[in-house]
């Protein structure tokens, strides 16, 4: 992941970022108690690179992410924007770093992966609650 790379407008998600880079996730990974990622993603407009870090979830050997954005929003984040136009990624997980392809799910898949990541972090199911649109769930697949 080297090159140019606009982090998160949200200043506690760019810090968060900047600590989990600088010790290969030693300092961010369990970030709020749950497993933290950082996701690169190519702006649809602009082609430049967008940085961000989410909670995820694991199912067999894809990642899973929420598009809550970093506050009850009743529009989908940039990053997730970006992504369903571009949909090559890059992923760190603490220090491995690999491309992956990235999909919403949908359906019963959706209902599943979005049961696995409420689990993980119970706040989804209160910013689902207060938004006015589906969250979307996304699957990172290698």
């Amino acid at each position: 992941m080297s090159g140019d790379v606009i982090d998160s407008p949200d200043r506690s998600v760019a810090d968060h970022v900047r600590r989990y880079l600088a010790t290969d996730g030693r300092d961010g990974y369990l970030e709020g108690g749950v497993p933290n990622l950082v996701l690169t993603v190519t702006g649809r407009r602009t082609g430049r690179r967008h940085r961000t870090g989410l909670f995820f979830g694991t199912d067999g050997d894809r990642y899973v992410v929420v598009a809550s954005g970093s506050a009850i929003t009743h529009t989908h984040p940039s990053w997730y924007l970006n992504l369903t136009a571009n949909p090559a990624v890059e992923v760190q997980i603490k220090s491995e770093r690999f491309a992956a392809t990235a999909r919403t799910a949908a359906g019963d898949e959706r209902a599943r992966l979005w049961q696995l990541m409420t689990t993980l972090a119970p706040v989804y199911d209160s910013y689902a609650a207060a938004s006015r649109r589906e969250i979307p769930v996304v699957v990172l697949e290698r």
